[in-house]
């Protein structure tokens, strides 16, 4: 009887367990359908703002658009308006190498600078609020017209630098296709770090965030302040800089000051017979491959192998996971030799005492 008892029991904890899991699954599956429900807004966005624009503006770059007093007449031309890019217009080949040059020259100084004043800023000094301000006032006022006018008055480069002597310097070691978007990155030094507002709150926010009590532990053990960088602060915040790398490729993509970005509108507008919608649509097309390309290039360099401590991490967490399969497979195969001993004991076949600790 007492045998019997506990039997009982074993199944009716199996039973209370099994109930537990169908109503966590229940739970699990009704939070989904809510989470879906909220993001119903966000994919009618994205239908409506995101997909449709791209979906029209490659049917744009597969035509030849014409604006009528009918309406707008389209023209199928395939991959023609890509073909007249590439081949009969070397204007857009030539500021589209330029620009990746350029690009690639000047992100990792935007964000090394945007990293440099984020660790300043998050020292000990008096008036932070302010330094921080004046970095982020630059984001705020300097737009479209008001960067033009600066560029236009010389503000944009260091006047006691002779940035002839640079440049010669520069065209006489390098090729043309180098030497002009590196002189033109001197040229406008201070507007490249104009940037650089919104990769200073990042970092400053990456910063903050770092426990204290570990660069305190790496000092009692005589760590150095570039070890604490090196070994501390820079794993810490390797996510702000891949993320602060992506923002400055798509700011400086997108700014109005990019020469591509005005050729574009300037095809986009443009009365003859060649260019127009779909042309400007299959240049922007084209722009934008090579922009994904180089954020694919800065991220590949960024997203390296894992430290040791992760992959430790990693395999912990694997261990346990396997751990609580294992006590799963071992309570399953319990309660199955229990109802086995059971239907034998009901039929006979076994008795009390012929029992064992083995058949559990």
């Amino acid at each position: 009887m007492e045998e019997t008892k506990k039997m009982t029991r074993q199944e009716k904890k199996a039973l209370k367990e099994r109930l537990k899991h169908l109503k966590s699954g229940k739970l699990e599956k009704r939070d989904g359908r809510m989470g879906y429900f909220f993001m119903i807004p966000w994919f009618i966005g994205v239908a409506v703002f995101l997909a449709y624009p791209l979906g029209t503006s490659f049917w744009y770059a597969l035509n030849n658009i014409r604006l009528t007093p009918q309406g707008l007449l389209a023209t199928f031309v395939g991959k023609g308006n890509f073909s007249n890019i590439l081949v009969q217009d070397p204007d857009f080949v030539v500021e589209l190498v330029d620009y990746v040059t350029s690009t690639i020259l000047s992100v990792p100084i935007i964000v090394v600078f945007a990293l440099i004043i984020a660790m300043m800023l998050n020292m000990k000094i008096k008036g932070k609020s302010f330094f921080r301000l004046i970095f982020f006032l630059p984001v705020i006022i300097v737009s479209g017209p008001i960067l033009g006018m600066l560029t236009a008055e010389g503000a944009g480069s260091i006047s006691a630098i002779d940035m002839n002597a640079i440049t010669s310097a520069i065209s006489g070691v390098l090729p043309k296709m180098l030497a002009d978007p590196i002189s033109d990155l001197f040229n406008n030094m201070i507007t490249t770090l104009w940037y650089s507002g919104v990769q200073i709150l990042i970092f400053l926010s990456g910063l903050q965030k770092i426990d204290k009590s570990m660069y305190e532990a790496a000092k009692i053990d005589g760590g150095s302040g570039w070890e604490c960088f090196w070994k501390i602060t820079l794993p810490n915040i390797k996510p702000m800089i891949l993320l602060n790398v992506v923002y400055t490729v798509i700011f400086i993509s997108s700014n109005s000051q990019n020469p591509i970005i005005g050729l574009i509108q300037t095809s986009m507008f443009s009365g003859t017979k060649e260019k127009g919608y779909g042309y400007a649509a299959a240049m922007a097309w084209l722009y934008t491959v090579v922009v994904i390309l180089i954020v694919g290039l800065f991220a590949l360099l960024l997203m390296t192998r894992k430290g040791a401590y992760e992959k430790q991490v990693k395999r912990a967490k694997k261990a346990k996971k396997q751990e609580a399969r294992n006590r799963k497979k071992i309570e399953r195969r319990n309660v199955r030799n229990a109802k086995r001993i059971e239907r034998q004991r009901a039929k006979g076949k076994i008795t009390s005492r012929t029992t064992s600790r083995e058949d559990y």
